[in-house]
């Protein structure tokens, strides 16, 4: 058994998380915040595609939008926020569009110019996984940070201050079964 002094238990088991090494803390704190958000975005993709059934880029839109008003955003501000190419997006956008999730119109007096905005539809989906989406969130929070690192990150995601304590032991994914193989011996 590890001992305690060596990995804590209120720290992820990122690398980062051991301070020891050669990294000042505002980049190991990065690498666990790295850390954290791969295993926030790993639970979420499986709850996504159940209840919006959407892909995990295509769920980054609409929450984006969702914090918008009505008018929602240019194409070029949301690639700008999630960081990807403008390509990338028109696609997602138009498998949103497909869903009746998001409308697109022109800018007035921009011809190039495209916003998107939510459909009632879409904002009605959202409000509904909602609490299911946001109970994925704080429980892989609590998997993979201490209650220290919980309770510091409760000022952008209030419920993680308590999480620890009652956040569920994540579902392992189910391994494949392998057939046995035909037996070459005879009795």
């Amino acid at each position: 058994m590890a001992d305690p002094a060596e990995h804590p238990t209120d720290l992820p088991s990122c690398p980062s998380a051991q301070g020891a090494g050669l990294l000042p803390a505002e980049l190991r704190g990065w690498m666990l915040l790295l850390a954290a958000t791969g295993a926030v975005e790993q639970r979420l993709r499986s709850v996504v595609k159940e209840r919006l059934d959407v892909s995990h880029d295509e769920f980054l839109v609409l929450c984006l939008l969702a914090e918008q008003p009505r008018e929602g955003l240019r194409m070029t501000r949301i690639a700008e926020l999630l960081g990807r190419p403008k390509t990338r997006l028109t696609y997602q956008i138009a498998c949103l569009q497909h869903a009746g999730l998001v409308t697109r119109k022109s800018v007035c007096g921009d011809k190039r110019g495209v916003e998107v905005a939510l459909t009632d539809k879409a904002r009605r989906m959202l409000r509904e996984a909602s609490d299911a989406l946001a109970e994925t969130v704080t429980g892989a929070l609590a998997h993979v940070m201490g209650p220290e690192q919980c309770a510091a990150m409760s000022g952008l995601i209030p419920k993680t201050a308590t999480a620890t304590a009652t956040a569920p032991e994540p579902t392992p994914e189910p391994e494949p079964q392998l057939q046995p193989e035909p037996s070459t011996v005879s009795d």
